[in-house]
């Protein structure tokens, strides 16, 4: 017997506070290498690393819209940051330009600049997931193996030792430590196994934070051990010590404001708020994709925060902060569920390091190894890749470019490179297929129906002029803008060229549908679409009956026709010539106009229960053929038709139609449809069958119905039977599945 609890909201909302702090928890172990790594790679202070972090947590992550992304010192930054500390001259000059940045920032979010997101494309933002779990797995393989040549947060390709990503696993060979070799692989193994035991992996301590502990303890018992086991100071965190408050806040350095004339503090300004914005939106875009509950943060709102965070950074002495795809999907991957997490990790990050520091520098850097590539092999999974493979090469390509591209040079250049590939793509794209072409069949011929795109650029030009040189020669074609909320100017000359011009010159008639207004090209229909007396005159039965097949198709393949309706109502007001005269069921599923695809003008439409005759149907019909011109009768049954049931059910009644249904009229309907049906004792036990053999025998009558109303037609109309004989008319059956939405037509 299983037994299922269900927590209270105030369960839950503890629940959801305790992940959120464990996560915290295991989001600042991992990130307090990575800013002392960012800040060694930058060649700023190891204290501006952690003070962007604290910053980047508390004060970003209570502003931020987002619940899920972590903000601090982030890789991508690290040759900008170099690059503009060599050019400024002084670490105190580069925070100036910091701050200004952050204005600039704060600029841009209450512009809304966030939009910008919105246009990166979903292959770049997983080009990018996927190549920082590559990094993260080359990067980390010479730490998990205690080789920490490099600091652990420098993810560039070209090292600062001159080295590359993959000259520096060849150095791993002969460089190892055996202690931190041990602990990093234990780690390692804990990790996986922690995730593939559901038990422990929906259990509210962390795996990250296990492993952290384990390391910890078993360094200490190394060092018991001997040399040989012993594992040394640079294999471990190494977070500055103060030995006093005063001595601490020394660490920190202060803007130099006396810079502010210096026009290299402004390019510095401007360049950090550009990459840092950028940096942010794309990895905002990407922690929301990597987040189970598929919450979507506003990117402006994050603009503005990341720029107030950036201004208090610049005066404490700390890097320039963006959101951070590591962190955030580190917090992730650790049960975070709102940004508190966030928050407790840059508390978190600022209580350790002023009143912790000795504790923190007893953590291998081996462990947290093992959790960032952990991370990467998250993010780069087999499902992925193959899940955007199957989508085809406009997918796959930007994305393994982009991938390509990160790991080979930094984030922002493989971005860039990744967008220049995909915007390649939609342009190609966008060329071979800026329009929809296909042919309509109108009652005056074949039609060119051209619709336009959603946004018609410079670049559809050619594509849409190759389109019109190849509508033949007095032919007609319809351009139509529906669906279109922007068309450029060229264009537009182009088409009122091929209008007023080349058009008539060829003998090339253009109509035009759906052009706004301040285009001044008016919605004109210049081909037929509705039966004239001329179109009438010309056609015989059996093109009539065409017409209604052709239509039919159109109805089942989704592709009717585009009408000017209005057009009709004034074409038809002064006359009808329709093309034939359609009997069929009152049923609400069979409108003859719409499952042959008609305009106003086209047909007659009688419908009665049953499609059944008498008098009146008859001289309506006759009144179709001999008065209006149609040149074709058609009888329509249709499947599951509710009057043949009815008629079935009555069967063997004692009482009368009228009793049963509480219809008056009804009787002279039932009498006629029963004509149709087999002797009563066919039907005994009809109740009793199952549903499908019940539809079988209302079908099988609706079908005899439809023949013996052909049938009767010509019996009991000499009119009707004068013109069959005549050619002049032709009496046709069908039958319409209301399942399929298919028909089917009867020999004449």
């Amino acid at each position: 017997m299983s037994v299922a609890f269900r927590l209270s909201p105030n369960d839950e909302q503890t629940v959801s506070i305790s992940r959120d702090v464990m996560a915290g928890l295991v989001v600042f172990l991992v990130a307090l290498p990575l800013c002392l790594g960012v800040a060694l790679a930058s060649g700023a202070p190891l204290l501006s690393g952690i003070l962007a972090g604290v910053v980047g947590g508390i004060l970003v992550g209570l502003l931020s819209g987002s619940q899920s992304s972590v903000s601090g010192p982030a890789a991508g930054l690290t040759a900008v940051v170099a690059a503009q500390i060599a050019s400024l001259g002084s670490f105190q000059a580069l925070l100036l330009a910091v701050i200004l940045a952050g204005a600039i920032q704060i600029a841009l979010g209450l512009a809304q600049a966030g939009f910008l997101a919105s246009f990166f494309p979903s292959s770049v933002i997983k080009g990018l997931l996927a190549a920082i779990g590559v990094i993260l797995i080359l990067k980390q393989i010479p730490h998990l193996f205690g080789y920490d040549a490099n600091p652990i947060g420098d993810f560039a390709f070209q090292q600062l030792d001159k080295m590359n990503t993959f000259s520096e696993l060849k150095r791993i060979v002969g460089n190892t430590s055996s202690g931190a070799t041990t602990i990093g692989l234990l780690s390692l193994a804990v990790l996986v196994i922690w995730d593939g035991w559901k038990l422990l992996k929906h259990s509210v301590v962390p795996a990250p934070l296990v492993v952290v502990l384990l390391g910890v303890g078993i360094s200490l018992l190394f060092r018991r051990l001997g040399l040989q086991w012993d594992i040394e100071q640079r294999h471990m965190v190494q977070v500055p010590v103060a030995s006093s408050l005063s001595e601490f806040i020394g660490f920190i350095q202060w803007p130099d404001f006396a810079q502010w004339n210096n026009p290299a503090v402004y390019i510095a300004a401007l360049t950090i708020a550009a990459v840092a914005s950028l940096e942010t939106l794309l990895n905002l875009e990407a922690v929301d994709k990597l987040d189970p509950h598929r919450r979507t943060s506003p990117p402006s709102r994050e603009l503005l925060a990341q720029g107030i965070g950036n201004i208090v950074a610049g005066f404490v002495g700390g890097l320039p902060i963006t959101s951070v795809v590591i962190r955030g999907s580190v917090n992730l991957n650790a049960g975070a569920k709102t940004k508190l997490s966030t928050v407790v990790h840059g508390a978190l990050l600022l209580v350790s390091v002023a009143f912790l520091p000795v504790w923190l520098n007893h953590i291998p850097l081996s462990c947290l190894a093992a959790i960032l590539l952990f991370t990467g092999a998250k993010l780069i999974s087999p499902e992925m890749i193959k899940k955007i493979w199957s989508q085809g090469r406009y997918q796959f390509i930007p994305f393994a470019t982009t991938v390509l591209a990160i790991v080979f040079t930094d984030l922002l250049i493989g971005v860039l490179i990744g967008l220049a590939v995909s915007l390649s793509f939609i342009l190609h794209s966008s060329m071979r297929r800026p329009i929809r072409q296909f042919v309509e069949k109108h009652m005056g011929g074949d039609v060119v129906h051209v619709e336009l795109a959603n946004q018609v650029s410079f670049l559809n030009r050619a594509a849409l002029k190759k389109t019109l040189d190849d509508i033949r020669s007095h032919g007609e074609v319809l351009l139509d803008a529906h669906h279109t909320d922007y068309v450029d100017p060229d264009v537009l000359d182009l088409i009122r060229e091929f209008k007023e011009v080349t058009g008539p010159a060829r003998g090339v008639k253009m109509s035009l549908l759906g052009f706004r207004s301040e285009y001044e090209l008016n919605d004109r229909i210049q081909y037929l679409e509705y039966s004239t007396r001329k179109l009438q005159s010309s056609l015989t039965s059996q093109q009539a009956l065409q017409i209604l097949n052709d239509g039919h198709e159109r109805f089942r393949s989704g592709r009717r026709l585009s009408r000017d309706l209005d057009g009709q109502v004034s074409a038809t007001a002064t006359g009808q010539h329709p093309l034939a005269v359609v009997l069929s069921c009152i049923d609400s599923r069979t409108p003859a106009e719409l499952i042959f695809d008609l305009g106003l003008g086209d047909i007659l439409s009688v419908r009665i229960a049953g499609n059944v005759i008498s008098r009146k149907v008859l001289g309506s019909v006759e009144y179709g053929c001999v008065v209006a011109g149609a040149k074709l009768v058609l009888v329509m049954g249709h499947t599951r038709c509710g009057a043949v049931t009815a008629v079935i059910n009555l069967i063997g009644q004692s009482r009368s139609p009228a009793e049963v249904t509480g219809c008056q009229h009804i009787g002279s309907v039932v009498r006629e449809i029963q004509q149709s049906t087999e002797p009563p004792g066919y039907y005994r036990g009809f109740e009793r069958l199952a549903p499908a053999e019940q539809e079988s025998i209302v079908d099988a009558v609706a079908r005899r119905n439809v023949l013996r109303v052909v049938a009767e037609m010509r019996e009991q109309s000499r009119t009707l039977d004068h013109l069959v004989r005549e050619n002049q008319i032709a009496i046709v059956g069908a039958m319409y599945d209301v399942i399929t939405g298919e028909i089917e037509f009867f020999a004449s």
